[in-house]
């Protein structure tokens, strides 16, 4: 017979804290340690204690250190970004996958600014706060102007990828790390959060990098209003919140400029809502149909009956979410940490190291690598 696993005094509001904070509901942590759910209600209420192999299970399912349930008290936690994901009955109820997300982009927020101070690395975002009552088109134009983003230059990227790289490269340079996580894409696109410095901008991954340039922009509208929020942004989506409506028109009047819309729009007056002609401008300026099209009825180019005919094709299909969900499994180890926590911070990272200021098995755990992978990752940080 195997050894029964010892109980563990665990304080009931700390078992509380992290099942809640991990987005857990006692039935499911019931299910997930098979036992009943009035043991579980035991836990927390005081009169009954966990198995070490219980809070050992749990540890895993709720991504804490089997310590964190020996803390004394829960541990206080920054506030959560302000939901404005509009989901009906479901306001700061997330998915256990974002809050996993949440968490870590807190925890990379707070290593940045730390690794940063030791290496004397500014910190403060390098980004004017404004409010809603300024003109987001024109807020827009002064920031393609900042960021160099010419028409000409905008064309002349080979894809969208290139495009993201560039902004986010710039967006670091302004101390807003730019991370990519994967999260379900019908819970939350992206979010920031401006509480810290250095400011975090969070996009999905699940979405297609047309979507998550426009979350991108989106996101760093928030940023610019000076809010850590978590949303939903989508340029056909009709919003009641006037600071969504405010960041979707920000976001797309950076990504096509009226100007340039009007004069793209003119040259193929023939046939705008073709597939063809949609084609040719999504490649041209590497964003995705929906902004264009929603330019197009915006600025009188066609109606509103056009418009949600043609809109209805671009509807993004179950089969080709999961195509693109494989195809993005591909990614080598170092390339996916390059692509989800950016150059800035892995060369954070690795300027830490290199003084010594952190140890080998620090590196590591910050960048979520293994040793096989270091030398690769820090080798392009430092390109």
């Amino acid at each position: 017979m195997g050894r029964k696993s010892f109980k563990v005094e665990v304080d009931p509001s700390v078992f509380k804290w992290l099942r809640e904070s991990a987005g857990w509901s006692i039935e499911e942590v019931s299910k997930k340690i098979k036992t009943s759910v009035s043991t579980v209600e035991g836990f927390e209420n005081g009169e009954k204690k966990p198995t070490l192999k219980q809070l050992k299970e749990l540890s895993r399912a709720f991504r804490r250190p089997t310590a964190a349930f020996l803390l004394s008290k829960p541990k206080k936690e920054k506030p959560l970004p302000k939901d404005y994901r509009m989901l009906p009955n479901r306001t700061n109820t997330f998915d256990k996958k974002t809050i996993i997300v949440l968490r870590r982009a807190r925890n990379l927020q707070e290593v940045s600014e730390e690794l940063s101070i030791n290496i004397n690395y500014k910190v403060k975002p390098e980004v004017k706060l404004i409010t809603d009552s300024y003109d987001p088109k024109k807020v827009a134009t002064e920031y393609r102007n900042l960021f160099q983003l010419t028409e000409e230059k905008q064309c002349k990227f080979k894809t969208p990828y290139e495009l993201f790289h560039y902004l986010r490269d710039i967006l670091e340079g302004m101390n807003v790390l730019v991370f990519q996580f994967s999260m379900p894409v019908e819970d939350a696109r992206g979010f920031v959060l401006v509480d810290e410095s250095p400011n975090v901008i969070v996009v999905n991954t699940k979405d297609s990098i047309e979507a998550r340039l426009f979350s991108l922009m989106h996101e760093f509208a928030h940023i610019l209003l000076g809010e850590s929020v978590i949303d939903l942004p989508d340029s056909v989506a009709i919003s009641r919140n006037k600071i969504e409506v405010w960041c979707n028109e920000f976001a797309s009047s950076f990504l096509l400029p009226e100007n340039m819309a009007k004069n793209a729009f003119d040259s193929k007056k023939e046939g705008l809502t073709q597939t063809q002609t949609l084609n040719t401008l999504s490649r041209k300026y590497k964003i995705s149909k929906a902004v264009i099209l929603v330019k197009m009825l915006k600025l009188n180019y066609i109606t509103k009956n056009e418009y949600d005919d043609v809109l209805g094709r671009y509807k993004p299909k179950p089969e080709a979410t999961e195509k693109g969900k494989k195809q993005g499994g591909g990614l080598s180890s170092d390339k996916k940490c390059l692509s989800q926590i950016g150059n800035k911070f892995i060369s954070i990272v690795a300027r830490n190291y290199d003084k010594n200021y952190i140890t080998y098995t620090d590196a590591l755990s910050y960048l979520s690598i293994k040793s096989k992978n270091f030398d690769k990752v820090l080798a392009k940080a430092r390109k």
